[in-house]
């Protein structure tokens, strides 16, 4: 048997026969996607009714008509739209200066030799085995030292050398940035911020992407170290202030998940806007890195 004879497909009667592989691939895939949408959908039911409709045995899994009706609840709770406000002030300088520095010490790491370097990298990485809570005694006594407890800016100090970003874009930049190009970079007499600026980045850019996309979520979905360290009822960030809606003997949980939805609904449009490069830096990554 030839090798063309090897790569046609099955056939019986002059009809091909699906691969069965293929079609198990693609049910494990259809029931990822139902599990992983089902709790949002599970959360805009909830929202959509009353509470007394999610007690119900069996619970009601059908939308209702009180969505307008719990989003008005939620926005006379709590002062949602200034705690958002606050967020997206926060992770927005927050990401942007994780990519500046992340990248830069990832592009020094990758590209450059200097003493200590692998003894540097390798307490990086061993700082991304640390849990986070470990750093939130050490973080407020230097929040309280400097005088920024109760102050936005001790969100944004803790999060910028970020471990995770710098390894990520470290295997992106030692895999996808050529030595080559650098060497020609400096024959022609670039400095190292311009390689970095001129060359790098614009080849790094769906690792940023994702990196991007991660850091804002992180950000956003933060809730213990703003709790702990904004003392000013002002400057609360809107998972603090969300968290105000279980306050409670009887917690209005129809109201709760409205105030999650609209939450949640910022991410989503941030998400479909850098879908693209977020699944392109992701997927490069993992072929590059092997």
């Amino acid at each position: 048997m030839t090798a063309v004879d090897t790569a046609r497909p099955a056939t019986v009667g002059g009809r091909r026969l699906r691969r069965p592989r293929g079609l198990t691939a693609h049910i494990i895939l259809g029931v990822s996607v139902l599990i992983s949408v089902f709790p949002f959908a599970w959360t805009i039911i909830m929202a959509t009714n009353t509470t007394e409709d999610i007690y119900k045995s069996p619970p009601k899994f059908t939308f209702g008509s009180h969505l307008l009706e719990n989003i008005r609840h939620v926005l006379n709770t709590i002062d949602f739209f200034g705690s958002m406000l606050n967020t997206v002030m926060v992770a927005t300088v927050t990401t942007v200066l994780v990519l500046f520095i992340d990248s830069l010490a990832a592009f020094t790491f990758a590209k450059f030799d200097f003493p200590g370097r692998k003894l540097l990298f390798g307490t990086l990485l061993l700082f991304m085995m640390l849990p986070l809570q470990l750093a939130i005694l050490p973080q407020f006594i230097l929040m309280s030292k400097i005088g920024w407890v109760g102050m936005l800016k001790a969100l944004a100090l803790p999060s910028l050398a970020n471990a995770f970003g710098i390894f990520w874009l470290h295997q992106y930049i030692q895999n996808g940035v050529p030595d080559e190009l650098l060497d020609a970079a400096r024959i022609d007499g670039a400095g190292f911020f311009r390689q970095y600026w001129n060359i790098a980045l614009p080849m790094i850019r769906p690792a940023l992407s994702f990196l991007a996309i991660y850091a804002f979520v992180n950000c956003w979905n933060d809730y213990i170290w703003p709790l702990v360290v904004l003392t000013n009822p002002g400057h609360v960030t809107l998972q603090v202030e969300l968290a105000q809606l279980n306050v409670g003997h009887t917690t209005d949980y129809s109201m709760v998940m409205a105030g999650v939805l609209m939450a949640a609904l910022p991410l989503v449009i941030v998400f479909s806007i850098f879908a693209r490069g977020f699944i392109a830096g992701a997927t490069e990554g993992a072929v590059q890195g092997t």
